[in-house]
């Protein structure tokens, strides 16, 4: 599956994104800590780089690419934790 542009980014914490400024990507990593109003997020320390901070008002966009995952509620738990409310109560 495509990337695409994710803006709550108070619920991607432990999910792998890339960053993006520009249309161009500077950095892909997993979110550590995000503040709950989205307007910074922190990516873990790895092998590329130390802890770092990116701040939406610097024009940083955070990407997440859907991938398969294991078992049988794979998707909709995936689904249930990037929406939200949204899919809570629907029929399974």
């Amino acid at each position: 599956m495509d990337a695409y542009p994710y803006d709550d980014w108070s619920r991607l914490i432990g999910t792998p994104v890339e960053i993006r400024k520009d249309s161009l990507t500077v950095r892909t990593g997993v979110v550590d800590d995000a503040m709950a109003d989205s307007s910074v997020l922190w990516l873990a320390a790895d092998d590329a780089a130390g802890r770092t901070l990116f701040a939406a008002s610097e024009g940083y966009e955070a990407w997440i690419r859907p991938g398969e995952l294991s078992g049988p509620l794979s998707f909709k738990m995936a689904s249930a934790q990037l929406q939200g409310d949204r899919f809570q109560g629907s029929s399974q």
